[in-house]
């Protein structure tokens, strides 16, 4: 079964908007009120089975491609991508062995 490889890096950004990005793209574990409530705001990720190698480097299957690329564009990332075969780890991690 075939997926995507996809590697990023952030270009010249402050830390303010590295927060923003990283907020909208991996999400956030948040609470409020001295840590009474606690919740997690969703980001991109929160709706696409990936596998997080390293910093910067995700496992993908092929059909969100697309989807995230135009996310990280819109962060003027720097943006790698390639077709891998995926292990039988990664199609576990993915969910996709229960899709068939």
């Amino acid at each position: 079964m075939m997926g995507k490889i996809l590697a990023y890096r952030l270009k010249e950004m402050n830390t303010a908007e590295k927060n923003y990005f990283c907020k909208h793209f991996l999400g956030q574990e948040t609470s409020s009120n001295r840590g009474r409530y606690r919740y997690r705001r969703k980001g991109l990720l929160d709706h696409i089975p990936h596998r997080k190698l390293i910093r910067g480097v995700l496992i993908i299957p092929s059909g969100y491609s697309d989807e995230v690329v135009d996310f990280l564009h819109m962060y003027n990332a720097e943006v790698y991508i390639r077709n891998v075969v995926l292990t039988s780890d990664d199609i576990r991690i993915l969910g996709l062995d229960k899709k068939v």
